[in-house]
């Protein structure tokens, strides 16, 4: 068995080196323009020096290229993946099939990761993406622990799976939250979603917070609580799984880099000893509940939901 990758989104390019420290083994970095849901916004100087930081410490750097592009942005893909190349990310993060088109033409050695976050659920689509030129796929949050684990069997890329974090339960390209208060009769002004951490849908029925923001991509909802599988990582870590990713979207800096560091932990333990990991695996839990904004719960997501057929 091999280690799996810790994977991590930082805020800005300050949180690389102590994320790297902390046991991070790659990065997600990007601007809005390009990427769905990250944790901080990165422009093309963030993104060299990201890059920079990272493979001094012999850490890698993936570029998200993962929104959804309309015609009037297809013209600039060419030009950001070649920066993107120049830059010698080492992967782009790419959901829409134009990205992958171009990067065939203008940087065909760039190393691909497909990323639609709902459709990766079965390894023949993560094979077929894989034919197409990906050598990972990112499997969807909604599928349970025994999917995951067939599909890492069958897959013929790698396969990466997010483990903490909240996931998105929905996306308008509509900017719903500005033209809710235009028809209001107010005047809001959308900032970047980093100013947005207290802005919630309440679902009293279901006595639910969903934090909600607007950016450029449109309107995203995300779920009410946040994954945590630090305590359940034994069958993904047994069956070979690449990558573990840890989602920081709408978090500070200091529990990113708690929950890295305690990730980093679980998975070192279990390659040592992993009666060891057994023992401590709550002790890890209760640690970064201890952590948890007063808002967010953690839960196991759909990890260990039932398949309806």
């Amino acid at each position: 068995m091999k280690k799996p990758e810790i994977l991590v989104t930082p805020l800005t390019v300050n949180d690389i080196l102590p994320l790297a420290e902390a046991g991070a083994d790659a990065f997600v970095v990007g601007e809005q323009r390009y990427g769905l849901r990250l944790a901080g916004d990165f422009n093309r100087e963030d993104v060299q020096k990201s890059i920079e930081l990272a493979h001094s410490k012999g850490k890698k750097v993936y570029l998200a290229m993962n929104a959804i592009f309309h015609n009037e942005k297809i013209a600039e893909l060419s030009e950001y993946i070649q920066f993107a190349a120049a830059a010698s990310v080492d992967a782009i993060i790419f959901g829409d099939p134009a990205v992958l088109m171009i990067a065939k033409e203008v940087a065909p050695d760039m190393r691909l990761h497909w990323s639609t976050e709902t459709t990766g659920t079965n390894w023949y689509t993560c094979n077929y993406w894989g034919r197409k030129g990906a050598k990972r796929a990112v499997l969807a949050r909604e599928i349970n622990m025994d999917a995951i684990v067939e599909i890492k069997e069958n897959a013929e890329v790698e396969i990466e799976v997010l483990v903490h974090g909240m996931s998105c339960m929905f996306q308008s390209k509509r900017s719903l939250l500005g033209n809710y208060y235009e028809y209001q009769g107010k005047v809001m002004e959308i900032e970047n979603r980093k100013m947005q951490k207290n802005m919630f849908l309440h679902d009293k029925e279901r006595e639910n917070k969903y934090p909600i923001f607007e950016d450029e991509n449109g309107t995203h909802i995300m779920s009410p609580n946040d994954i945590c599988i630090i305590d359940e990582l034994q069958d993904m870590l047994e069956a070979g799984v690449d990558s573990f990713k840890i989602d920081g979207i709408l978090k500070s800096p200091e529990y990113i880099l708690a929950v890295t560091k305690a990730y980093r932990e679980a998975i070192d333990l279990f390659f040592e000893d992993a009666d060891a990991y057994d023992d401590k695996k709550g002790e890890l839990l209760a640690n970064i509940e201890e952590i948890q904004p007063a808002n967010r719960s953690l839960d196991t997501g759909f990890f260990f939901k039932e398949t309806v057929y």
